[in-house]
C-alpha cells in the first residue's frame, strides 16, 4: 500500500501535468481581499501569465485585481456562493501583464470554519475556442450571404431578361429609324432614344457585372483601355458621393487582348470597389490610380489599381485571395470578390499580384498576355455557296416588334429572310426549306432555342454550325453550358443592329 508521501508526490505529478488550470484557495465572502492560496499547478500560474515556479501563494485568481470589471467579480462571486458550484462561467481577466484573457471557470464551494468558503477550481484559457466560435458564425453568416446574393442573382438575371427584350427593340428600330431622311427635330429625337437606351442597356449590365452568378465566357479582341473606361464611367456616381477621386493613365496604341470584356469588367468593379471601401473606410475620402502599359518583352497588357488606402500587412496579403476571407466586419461583404476576379484573370492566362506595405496604400496588378493569333484567319472556316446567291436567313424569335426591326434590317442588308414565332414552327421551316443561316432566341414558348438546335444538329449537321443565338439571359447556369457546348456564335440583348449584320456576314463567311 502507498504511502501518504507517495500519494502526495503522485498527487503533486498529476497536478504538474495537467493542461488545465487546478486552483484551491479559501475565499471570505464580503471581503475586499482575495483568496488564501492552498493549491496551485503550473497551468493556472502559465494562465495569468507567471513563471511556473512561482510560489503558489502568490497565485491569487480571484483578487479584484484579476478582474477587468469589480461588478463581474461581484456577480461570480454572489453566484458561486449561492449556487454552491458553477460550470464553463467564462469571465474576461487580466494576466500579470495587464492583457486579457477569457477564462471558464468550474468551481465547488464548500463552507469551512471561520466563516470562509474552501473553493475547488478548474481553470481554461477559452480565448482561443470564443475565436473559434466567432469564426464559425462569421463563416455561417458567409454562406448566408452567399445565398442572399445567389438569390438575387436569379432575380437580376430575370429582371435582365424582362427588361432586356424591349431595348433591343428600342435600339434596333433607333438605328433604322436613324438611317432614314429625317427632319432636325427627328434625328435629335432619334439620337436621344438611342443614347438613353443604350444608357439603360449599361445600367443592365452593370446589374449584370455585379451579380455573384457567372456568365459564360465569350472572348474576343477586347480594348482593354475602352473596358476601363466605360467601366469607370459606371462608376462616376459612387465616386463622387463617396470623395473618391480617380486618376487615369491609360498607355496609348495599347495591343488588344483576347479576352471577354465583361469578365474584365467584373474584375476592374471589384478592384476598384474594394479600394474605395479602403479608402473611404479609413479616410473618408480617397484617390485612385487606375493605369495601363504594355510589357513588350513579355507581350503582356498591365492594368494596375493604385489606391492611398491603409495598406495591407503581410499576413492579409498571403490570403488576400481565398474565398469568405475579408477584412470587412460580418454582413459587410461575402470574401468573395478578389476570389472572383483571381480565377477571371487566371482563365485568361494571365496573372494577378498585390503590393502593399501597412499605411501606404495597395497596388493590384493584372496582367494579361497578348495572343495575336487569337483571330487568324486560318481559324475561320468557310462555306462554298452559289455565286451571286442571296444567302437565305430564317429568324426565329417570339417577341413580336423585336423579329420586325431584326427581319427589315436584315432585308435592307440583302438577305432574304424567313420568320417564325417559335421553335415548333422554326423547325418546320428547316424542314421544308434550305437556310444559310439560322438566328435563333434561345428562350421561346413550346421549342425552346436549345431544343431546336439539337433537332438541327441531328439532321443537318453543316446548318447547326450556322446558327447564332440572342438571348437576354446570358448569366444562366443552363445557358452557359449551351452555348459552351454548341460553340455557336451569340448574341446578347439588347444588341445593335450592326452587331446583328457583323455577325451574320462572319458566320457566312
Amino acid at each position: 500500500m502507498a504511502t501518504a508521501k507517495e500519494r502526495a508526490e503522485a498527487l503533486s505529478r498529476l497536478l504538474d501535468a495537467l493542461p488545465d488550470g487546478v486552483f484551491v484557495g479559501i475565499l471570505t465572502p464580503g471581503s475586499s481581499q482575495g483568496s488564501r492560496t492552498l493549491v496551485a499547478n503550473p497551468a493556472v500560474k502559465r494562465l495569468f501569465g507567471m513563471p511556473a515556479d512561482a510560489p503558489d501563494s502568490a497565485v491569487d485568481p480571484f483578487a479584484p485585481l484579476r478582474f477587468t470589471d469589480g461588478q463581474v467579480r461581484t456577480a461570480f462571486l454572489n453566484r458561486l456562493t449561492n449556487e454552491g458550484s458553477l460550470s464553463n462561467y467564462l469571465m474576461r481577466m487580466h494576466r500579470v501583464d495587464e492583457t486579457s484573457v477569457l477564462v471558464d471557470v468550474t468551481a465547488h464551494v464548500r463552507p469551512t470554519e471561520g466563516g470562509g468558503i474552501l473553493v475547488d477550481a478548474l481553470l481554461r484559457d477559452a480565448t482561443e475556442h470564443a475565436r473559434l466560435n466567432d469564426r464559425s458564425r462569421e463563416l455561417y453568416q458567409q454562406l448566408l450571404e452567399a445565398e442572399k446574393m445567389a438569390a438575387l442573382g436569379h432575380t437580376v438575371s430575370g429582371v435582365a431578361h424582362e427588361l432586356n427584350n424591349p431595348l433591343a427593340t428600342i435600339l434596333s428600330w433607333a438605328e433604322r429609324l436613324a438611317e432614314m431622311p429625317l427632319s432636325d427635330v427627328g434625328r435629335r429625337g432619334v439620337e436621344v432614344i438611342m443614347s438613353e437606351a443604350e444608357r439603360a442597356a449599361r445600367i443592365v449590365r452593370n446589374l449584370l457585372t455585379s451579380s455573384p452568378r457567372k456568365r459564360p465566357s465569350t472572348r474576343s479582341m477586347v480594348d482593354l483601355n475602352h473596358v476601363i473606361r466605360e467601366t469607370l464611367a459606371l462608376r462616376d456616381y459612387d465616386q463622387d458621393a463617396r470623395d473618391v477621386s480617380v486618376v487615369t493613365a491609360l498607355s496609348a496604341g495599347l495591343p488588344q487582348v483576347f479576352a471577354d470584356a465583361h469578365q474584365m469588367q467584373q474584375v476592374l468593379l471589384n478592384l476598384t470597389t474594394n479600394a474605395e471601401h479602403a479608402m473611404v473606410g479609413a479616410h473618408g475620402r480617397g484617390s485612385m490610380v487606375v493605369r495601363t502599359w504594355h510589357d513588350a518583352e513579355r507581350n503582356v497588357v498591365s492594368m494596375e489599381v493604385t489606391d492611398d488606402g491603409p495598406g495591407l500587412s503581410a499576413e492579409i496579403r498571403n490570403r488576400i485571395f481565398e474565398p469568405f476571407f475579408t477584412t470587412k466586419d460580418v454582413g459587410q461583404g461575402t470574401g468573395l470578390g478578389l476570389t472572383v476576379a483571381y480565377n477571371i484573370v487566371r482563365e485568361h492566362g494571365g496573372h494577378i499580384k498585390v503590393e502593399s506595405q501597412v499605411g501606404r496604400g495597395a497596388t493590384f496588378v493584372v496582367e494579361i498576355p497578348v495572343n495575336d493569333t487569337a483571330l487568324s484567319p486560318a481559324r475561320i472556316q468557310t462555306m462554298p455557296t452559289e455565286a451571286g446567291r442571296r444567302a437565305h436567313v430564317l429568324l426565329v424569335e417570339d417577341v413580336r416588334t423585336l423579329a420586325e426591326a431584326m427581319s427589315d434590317a436584315l432585308r435592307h442588308a440583302g438577305y432574304l429572310v424567313d420568320t417564325a414565332g417559335d421553335g415548333e414552327e422554326a423547325l418546320a421551316r428547316v424542314r421544308q426549306g434550305a437556310y444559310d443561316v439560322v438566328v435563333c432566341d434561345l428562350k421561346m414558348p413550346r421549342v425552346s432555342g436549345m431544343m431546336l438546335y439539337r433537332a438541327i444538329a441531328a439532321g443537318s449537321p453543316a446548318l447547326a454550325r450556322r446558327v447564332i443565338f440572342v438571348t437576354g439571359d446570358a448569366t444562366a447556369a443552363d445557358t452557359e453550358r449551351f452555348l459552351a457546348e454548341s460553340g455557336c456564335r451569340w448574341l446578347v440583348k439588347p444588341f445593335l443592329i450592326g452587331d446583328l449584320l457583323r455577325t451574320v456576314r462572319d458566320t457566312l463567311a
